[in-house]
Formats: C-alpha cells, sequence, structure tokens
C-alpha cells in the first residue's frame, strides 16, 4: 500500500467522518427540498393574508334592461374593477352589501373598483325608477371565500 491510503478493513481514526450517499438517497434528499420550496412562500415572511389580492378585470353590457352575463363570480379579498357599457338606455348598478351605486350614461361606460371582502352572494340591480322595466334587471355577484 501507498502512502495515503486505508485499508478497507481499517477503521479511520480521523476526526472528520466521511458521508457517502447512495444515488437512492440523494434523489430522496432532493425532493424533499424541492417540497419544502414549494410549500413555503418565496418571500420570507410573507404570508398568504398579507399577499396582493387577485385583480379580476369584468365586464358587462346592459341592454334592453337586462345585464349580461347577469352572474360575475371572483374570490374574497380580490380587487374587483367592473366596466359596465349601455347599448341603449341610461341604466345604474347597485350592490346594498358593498354600499355600490353607479349610473352608467345611455350609449356610455363606466368603471369602477371595489374590495370583495365578505363573502357570499350578492344580488345587483339597476335601482332607476324612470321605466318599471329597471326593476326586473337584475343579477348576481358571488364572492367564493379563500
Amino acid at each position: 500500500m501507498s502512502a495515503g491510503e486505508v485499508d478497507p478493513g481499517t477503521v479511520s481514526a480521523s476526526p472528520v467522518a466521511r458521508l457517502t450517499l447512495t444515488r437512492s438517497q440523494m434523489g430522496w434528499l432532493l425532493a424533499a427540498a424541492g417540497i419544502l420550496l414549494l410549500t413555503r412562500p418565496f418571500v420570507p415572511g410573507v404570508h398568504a393574508q398579507d399577499q396582493a389580492p387577485g385583480r379580476p378585470e369584468l365586464n358587462l353590457v346592459a341592454s334592453n334592461f337586462q345585464y349580461v352575463p347577469d352572474q360575475l363570480e371572483v374570490l374574497q379579498d380580490d380587487l374587483v374593477t367592473i366596466t359596465i357599457r349601455s347599448e341603449d338606455n341610461t341604466y345604474s348598478f347597485a350592490i346594498d352589501e358593498y354600499r355600490i351605486i353607479r349610473r352608467v350614461p345611455a350609449g356610455g361606460s363606466t368603471t369602477f373598483e371595489f374590495l370583495a371582502a365578505r363573502p357570499g352572494t350578492f344580488r345587483f340591480y339597476s335601482n332607476l325608477t324612470d321605466d318599471d322595466r329597471h326593476a326586473e334587471m337584475q343579477g348576481e355577484l358571488v364572492v367564493r371565500a379563500q
């Protein structure tokens, strides 16, 4: 045996022990590290409730005393932008629970934002009274809990 070689049958008295991993063990180690990285936030100290909300942009058409679509769906804590376009008459858009009332001019549009803070199903409607058909104009906003 030459200098520096260790006989495989002897135990080394070196204070530094060698760590040997098989390919299988190394694969499991890397897989576990990957899972940890994927399940933790990328920014330390930022929790889900602190992250920026979603920002859905929804479009409604008001025509012939109807909203199209008549159902809107967002997630709780989304910052929602709604644009309503009128194709014929003056309309309004109201959601009582969110204290929203917006007027939509005939042939025009209006855009507004609100925070969908409360989960649930909320009725939206036109609150104008100059034509009885406004009372039939309604739909629903569904805010899904996260």
